[in-house]
């Protein structure tokens, strides 16, 4: 091929969605290759030639994000698209740095070109970190939409951590095909609560064969946005999270300020866990970002099924993976529940890791006394489960949004964890979408 010379910075989404959009059957560009990150074991992969079109016949290699410099100076790279979320603009603008002292263009592909036009209206949920509580919110937009008779579909953002070809387009209506589909325990984490309260969810690589199939049962497609990034489909509605336990956060992290400019409600999630200051920090840079947007004070209220199990113990904490790792979360759930219910101590399980842990945690060293819930395939949900059984403490907590007794075997009492999203005052989002 003779176009402009591409390297794609990716880390299994975002990326592939863009190059489907803007540069499959496209000969005014090659992609040379994209790279991986955040994802453990995505790289090594090639993107199938069933999905990268004609141009493409031995498909797309992805690279460690480490070669990049190498990469760029092997090929003599013209342009490096960077395509994944939840980074600080800090280092978006560092690797601007590291592209342009290459000699190559760095940038950023626009909405225009990304966002699909759904036949049926779309209601988007985002946020600007992240952790800040999309699922929750997801759940009562479903539960709103379903009330007034309308069949939901979420449409949840990309985590093809498998076979690529066999990831084009799938769909989840029971827990069987959470199995079927080889699911690691990040995607259940997102699947399963929609599963769980009666809504069909679709996900994959292809977001376009995506869309045309859950168009034939959708009343409302449902976009459940992952970390912070932008909808893949044009949203009606647009609603974006932001976290005033991490104030700042909306104007510090790639594309969190994109999501607050762009929505029609703002839901200010935690606000019984956060300091009033900071929740009027946050509410002043919304209203200075986007004066007209709807705001939706809210918090996630927790419960256990057993607090008996906490009172005076000392608990092992699990929580949601992504969220203590490229999240930067100190706590999740499990830690309020052990606060709220009165564990005498969280366990430190670092003595105690096994397997890949030991490298999730020198990659993320400022996770602390905390399990994140890893589980990127078989093998590291095992060294979870050792993990676990190995840790000496009372009970466990699982603060994810599964029940991980389903897919491990703890050798020790546990708590799960439970929470909903809870509007405070007026309006709420049953108001917003009504307005809307």
């Amino acid at each position: 091929m003779a176009g402009k010379k591409v390297i794609i910075m990716g880390a299994a989404g975002r990326d592939f969605h863009n190059f489907n959009m803007f540069f499959r059957n496209n000969d005014d560009y090659d992609v040379i290759a994209f790279t991986a990150t955040q994802i453990p074991n995505i790289e090594g992969r090639r993107y199938p030639a069933e999905l990268a079109g004609s141009f493409y016949p031995e498909g797309i290699p992805i690279l460690p994000e480490k070669d990049l410099p190498d990469l760029i100076d092997k090929h003599n790279v013209d342009e490096v698209l960077f395509s994944y979320s939840d980074v600080s603009n800090q280092t978006v603008m560092h690797y601007s740095g590291v592209v342009n002292s290459l000699g190559a263009t760095f940038s950023l592909l626009g909405p225009k070109f990304t966002m699909l036009k759904s036949k049926v209206p779309v209601v988007a949920v985002g946020a600007v970190r992240t952790g800040c509580g999309k699922s929750q919110t997801t759940r009562r937009v479903a539960e709103i939409l379903k009330e007034r008779g309308k069949k939901v579909v979420a449409i949840r953002h990309p985590m093809p951590y498998g076979d690529l070809k066999a990831q084009k387009v799938q769909r989840f209506a029971s827990l069987d095909d959470l199995q079927k589909h080889n699911c690691t325990i990040e995607e259940m984490e997102e699947y399963e609560p929609h599963i769980m309260r009666g809504s069909v969810v679709y996900a994959g690589v292809d977001y376009g064969a995506i869309l045309e199939q859950a168009e034939k049962e959708a009343d409302v497609i449902l976009w459940d946005g992952g970390n912070n990034d932008l909808p893949f489909y044009k949203p009606d509605v647009h609603i974006t999270l932001v976290d005033p336990l991490r104030p700042g956060h909306e104007t510090a992290y790639y594309p969190a300020e994109a999501n607050v400019r762009m929505a029609d409600c703002i839901v200010i999630n935690k606000e019984i866990s956060a300091e009033i200051a900071d929740i009027e920090n946050v509410r002043k840079h919304v209203r200075e970002l986007n004066p007209t947007a709807h705001i939706v004070d809210a918090a996630s209220p927790i419960r256990v099924d057993q607090p008996e199990l906490i009172n005076g113990k000392q608990v092992l904490v699990i929580e949601d993976g992504p969220t203590l790792t490229h999240g930067g979360m100190k706590f999740g759930a499990g830690v309020m529940a052990a606060r709220k219910y009165g564990a005498a101590e969280i366990v430190d399980p670092r003595p105690y890791l096994q397997g890949t842990l030991k490298e999730t945690f020198e990659k993320y060293p400022d996770i602390g006394a905390l399990l994140p819930a890893m589980g990127y395939g078989t093998a590291q949900m095992k060294d979870l489960e050792n993990t676990v059984n190995r840790t000496n403490c009372d009970a466990v907590i699982i603060g994810t949004p599964i029940d991980l007794r389903r897919i491990t075997k703890i050798n020790k009492p546990t708590i799960r964890v439970f929470y909903d999203l809870q509007e405070i005052g007026y309006p709420t989002l049953e108001d917003v979408l009504d307005k809307i």
